[in-house]
């Protein structure tokens, strides 16, 4: 597969709140107002538990979609459990009413191959950080 690469760009908005122009959509992330936040919006961390969750979805509709299966009521949640300042590890739970056993083990099996962000987190990306003055 070729290489190429998305963006985002989060701008400070004070206190410990930030604005990030995702595609064109503003996402707004922040801490409570007991961690010096405003309350304002979902702390990171859950920004990244909401792509797991969203991405992993919508994959499972893709591979659903795929193999011309019938999905209905779909609901994904994601727990993180943290070890210091860090995630240790993940769980996705899926639910869904149809289909149901097999085939929709069969439907995750097939979502885990084509979801980006369950695949990134996986692999243990390299992480650079690079620091410019304006």
């Amino acid at each position: 597969m070729g290489v190429s690469e998305r963006s985002v760009s989060a701008r400070w908005t004070g206190g410990l709140r930030a604005e990030v122009d995702a595609g064109g959509f503003t996402v707004v992330a922040d801490e409570p107002d007991s961690a010096g936040g405003t309350g304002t919006g979902p702390q990171p961390t859950e920004l990244l538990l909401a792509a797991l969750a969203s991405c992993f979805t919508l994959a499972i509709a893709y591979t659903a979609r795929k193999r011309d299966v019938d999905l209905r009521k779909l609901e994904v949640d994601v727990t993180g459990r943290y070890e210091g300042l860090r995630f240790a590890g993940f769980t996705v739970l899926v639910r869904a009413a149809e289909p149901r056993g097999e085939e929709l083990d069969r439907l995750v099996e097939g979502a885990r191959r084509v979801c980006y962000v369950s695949n990134t987190l996986a692999g243990s990306p390299d992480l650079e950080v690079v620091a410019q003055s304006r």
